[in-house]
Parts: C-alpha cells; sequence; structure tokens
C-alpha cells in the first residue's frame, strides 16, 4: 500500500470484530512502532499487549467511566457547532460509546509506554518520541488491515491500570490502542482545506497555494 493512501485512510476504527489478530501481525506492527525516530535515540518505549480476557473486561470498566466523566463535563458540547459540527460530534460520541461497550471484545489492547528519565519533568514533550511510534504502529496495522484507534480515557484510572499490568509507576503510558478487523471501512476522513491551517513564515500569513 502507498504510505500516502495508508495515511488518507487511516481513521479511528472504533468498531472491531472479535477475531483473533496473530501474533506475527502483531509483532510486524509492533516491529513498524520502534522504526520511528526517537529523541537523542533513546529509545525508551515499552509496549504492553493485553490478550487476556479478564484483564481486557476490567480496563473496559475503567475505560468506560472515563468516558462518562469526560461526557459529564460537557465535552464536545459546544453551542457555537454548526449543524453539520453537531451530527458529527454525535457521530464521534456513539462511535466511543460503542468503543466502551464492547472494549473487552477487542482481540488486542496495546498500551504505548514512555520510561522518563530520572529528574525529567514529566512535559509532553520530552517524551515526545513516543507518538511517532505510535503512527508507525497505527499505520503499519492499515496496511495490513487492522483497524485501529487512539484514546487515553483510560487514564482516569491510570494506577489501577498501572497496578493491573504490571506497569511500575514511574513509566507514563502515553495511550492505549485497541486493534482489530475493523466492521466498517476505510476511507479519508473530513478535514479543513491545508489552507486553513498552514501559516508562512509568521501566523495568519495564509499560502499562496
Amino acid at each position: 500500500m502507498d504510505v500516502y493512501e495508508a495515511i488518507a485512510t487511516l481513521r479511528s476504527m472504533r468498531r472491531l470484530k472479535p477475531d483473533p489478530v496473530p501474533d506475527a501481525l502483531v509483532k510486524r506492527v509492533l516491529d513498524a512502532a520502534i522504526h520511528a525516530a526517537s529523541g537523542g535515540n533513546m529509545q525508551n518505549w515499552a509496549f504492553v499487549v493485553v490478550r487476556d480476557a479478564e484483564k481486557k473486561r476490567r480496563i473496559a470498566e475503567w475505560y468506560s467511566d472515563g468516558l462518562r466523566r469526560l461526557m459529564a463535563s460537557g465535552y464536545g458540547q459546544r453551542p457555537d457547532l454548526s449543524p453539520e459540527q453537531a451530527a458529527a460530534a454525535e457521530r464521534t460520541r456513539r462511535s466511543a460509546q460503542y468503543l466502551a461497550d464492547h472494549m473487552a471484545e477487542a482481540p488486542v489492547l496495546i498500551f504505548c509506554c514512555l520510561m522518563l528519565p530520572p529528574g525529567a519533568s514529566g512535559d509532553v514533550r520530552t517524551g515526545s518520541s513516543i507518538y511517532p511510534a505510535v503512527q508507525n504502529l497505527m499505520l503499519a496495522a492499515r496496511a495490513e488491515g487492522l483497524g485501529t484507534t487512539l484514546t487515553t480515557l483510560y487514564s482516569f484510572h491510570d494506577d489501577e491500570v498501572k497496578d493491573l499490568l504490571g506497569i511500575p509507576r514511574n513509566v507514563v503510558t502515553a495511550a492505549m490502542i485497541p486493534m482489530g478487523w475493523p466492521m466498517g471501512r476505510f476511507g479519508e476522513g473530513p478535514r479543513k482545506p491545508l489552507r486553513e491551517v498552514t501559516y508562512i513564515d509568521s501566523w495568519g500569513n495564509s499560502p499562496a497555494w
């Protein structure tokens, strides 16, 4: 698959089939992840692959609670949204709720972790190299026909997740990636025109192209 096609059609696939994903494919996408650029070539990432049914069930409960808390905070309920934007937000909410209700059925959950050096502030920029690795993982999964989505809603119960999976408290869980065979189709998601989000030399100076 052409890399530009993989990028363009990589969208959040929250509706996943329970069909198993072979270890060989999990290994392949993780191998793509660790080939990401790493600041100082520290490679201070680690990945926890969760297949155990009981562990997935407990993580799903914590994720569902995180989603409830997020929705209760008024997330995404802005009064200035156009009807189209409001409809898109509602579709995303329903999709996220489906994932919460069926997360335990996803064949694989991958926690992408970051081992910060002693004395590190915990600022996201300190360990930002983890996110190119996450993107590599998701692009490789897309190339294999696997659906993924990046979520952090489990972090409302981060300590419980760490205890369940034996992750040391000084390790940062940067993302969780549910992965499996998608129920829906891949395709390009709606995006703002590039010209609206690109500036040349100074903020607000839109390009001519």
